[in-house]
């Protein structure tokens, strides 16, 4: 019944993104910047002679930083400003369930727009002698860093019925995992310095877009992911 419940959930916000402007405009924004640095601008592939997707995962890093709370912000906002949360969770939907379908339908909106990238995959393989393992613990990267933004975007979307509050609260909370902890743990030492560092999200991708797959770097996202959709249900639940 749950699993029903949160498919229908996820089917219906996936529909909405497609049937608003929402999707195309991600997916035509996300393949023209990738797209640019990757093939055309400066260090692209082919300035670098370099068979691999460094590029593209250095930029689409930075690109669904910044994509994602734009994607996150309404997703429960508008539901509180428009009083429809109230008589959702009235009915047969509980706040997990809730949570857990609208964070399904930005993970898969997020997984076609990296799927339309494979031609990229294709093209430089086609090139020269790609590493494989590399690329794919890069994607793999990609979507553990994503899943994590999303329920950051979805936590900050709980606490506010203003979609712009919402936006700015995600990319406030995403700077500091992504940028400012490692900007500080450079300057301190010791276990302090170390334990920021590990807290940083720039670290644990960076070393997967190297083709290192750690289970410490999975454990990280996937943490992260789950303390987001707990604080997210959390504050949904206050709603009831």
């Amino acid at each position: 019944m749950m699993k029903s419940i949160v498919a229908t959930i996820a089917r219906r916000e996936l529909n909405s993104f497609f049937d608003s402007l929402t999707a195309y405009i991600l997916l035509i924004a996300f393949l023209g910047f990738s797209g640019f640095f990757t093939w055309i601008y400066g260090s692209d592939v082919f300035m670098r002679k370099e068979a691999d997707l460094d590029v593209f995962f250095g930029i689409a890093k930075w690109t669904l930083f910044f994509f994602i709370p734009a994607v996150t912000m309404k997703m429960l906002a508008e539901e509180k400003k428009t009083g429809t949360l109230e008589i959702l969770l009235t009915k047969a939907v509980n706040p997990r369930q809730l949570i857990l379908g609208k964070y399904l339908a930005c993970l898969m909106l997020i997984m076609i727009a990296l799927a339309f990238t494979l031609p990229y995959y294709i093209s430089v393989a086609r090139i020269g002698d790609i590493d494989h393992g590399a690329t794919l613990s890069g994607y793999l990267g990609l979507m553990l860093m994503s899943s994590a933004y999303i329920a950051i975007g979805l936590f900050a979307s709980s606490i506010t019925n203003n979609q712009i509050v919402a936006f700015l609260l995600a990319l406030l909370i995403g700077i500091v995992f992504h940028f400012i902890l490692d900007v500080i743990s450079s300057g301190m030492r010791g276990w302090a310095g170390n334990l920021l560092s590990d807290l940083s999200v720039g670290k644990h991708f960076d070393s997967m877009s190297r083709g290192v797959i750690d289970t410490k770097d999975i454990l990280f996202f996937a943490g992260l992911t789950l303390l987001g959709l707990f604080l997210s249900e959390t504050f949904i639940s206050k709603n009831k």
